[in-house]
């Protein structure tokens, strides 16, 4: 039989009341006071209650005498929304605490958050359910946090796909889709803060000799623990990609740049013969045919040869 719908202050007494019950209480946004309540009633650390309260916290797992408390991030990636390039706006991290004592699980959602999706997580396993408690409960909320992350990760490995042709374009890429490249690679960035403390938080949990899950769940334990793995990887696997992209771009625009650089260095050398030859023929000494116009003819037969060599040589060169 599930309850629902029934004021916080009942929940210690129903416990009592079904001594094989376990229960799921979930705060948005509490107050001090309403914490402190709720921590009275189930002997929660004062610790762990000041974790909850505060916001930004890192993923972890802290042991308490009578309870558990654990931080974990659910996350979302939305390439459609955001400010302009800024792809760091389009992640939405919702900051989740949870107490874990033997006979509840206490979550703190500290923005507000898809909590229907955690219950259909539940009622897909009502077997798994009915012959488990609080660590059934938990392994659902590790696996709806760590589906999400992963999801999020696919997402931005997908965004990528949308500029990395732009990137490695010849002529390297327009400013803007530079910047996107940027932006991903911090939004990569900050998933990888949530992402990267996960594996470890769910091992320790399901670690053998502990006492909040049994031999049944631990295997589902571990398959998150993958997942969390996994994550991680593609994670990973897109930071190195954004940044060879990035690299790679850098390096065609340096290539730009020193191709022009020889260029204008060419183009100098070749004005450069001509207005030495002028100068030596015009101002040093008067030169064969001085005043002459068979003179004026074989001087510039001069300068219009040897730039013209210089040309072609520089040219074959690959430098014009």
């Amino acid at each position: 039989m599930i309850a629902r719908d029934f004021g916080a202050g009942e929940l210690a007494g129903r416990l009592r009341d079904n001594p094989d019950a376990v229960a799921w209480l979930d705060l948005l946004q509490p107050s001090a006071a309403d914490l402190a309540a709720v921590a009275a009633e189930f002997g929660l650390h004062p610790l762990a209650v000041e974790d909850a309260l505060a916001e930004h916290e890192r993923p972890k797992l802290d042991r308490y005498p009578d309870h558990l408390f654990v931080n974990v991030y659910a996350l979302s990636f939305d390439g459609d929304s955001g400010d302009g390039d800024d792809a760091t706006a389009k992640v939405r991290k919702v900051e989740i605490s949870a107490f874990v004592t033997d006979r509840a699980l206490i979550t703190v959602h500290k923005h507000r958050g898809d909590v229907d999706q955690l219950v259909d997580r539940w009622d897909r396993d009502t077997g798994l359910a009915a012959a488990s408690g609080v660590d059934f409960l938990l392994y659902g909320l590790f696996d709806v946090v760590v589906d999400s992350q992963y999801a999020a990760a696919r997402a931005v490995d997908e965004a990528m796909d949308a500029i990395e042709d732009r990137m490695l374009g010849p002529g390297g890429a327009p400013r803007p889709v530079r910047m996107h490249g940027f932006a991903l690679r911090r939004a990569l960035a900050v998933l990888r803060r949530a992402v990267a403390p996960m594996q470890d938080v769910v091992a320790e949990v399901s670690r053998t000799g502990g006492e909040l899950v049994d031999d049944q769940l631990r295997p589902y334990y571990r398959d998150v623990e993958d997942h969390a793995e996994r994550a991680l990887e593609s994670i990973e696997h897109s930071l190195t990609r954004i940044t060879e992209l990035l690299d790679a771009d850098l390096n065609e625009q340096s290539n730009i740049l020193n191709d022009i650089t020889r260029k204008l260095a060419a183009w100098a050398a070749v004005i450069a013969v001509p207005t030495a030859l002028t100068g030596y023929f015009g101002q040093n000494v008067p030169y064969p045919g001085y005043e002459r116009t068979w003179g004026f003819v074989q001087s510039l037969a001069l300068l219009v040869l040897s730039a013209g060599a210089l040309y072609l040589y520089l040219k074959r060169r690959g430098w014009l």
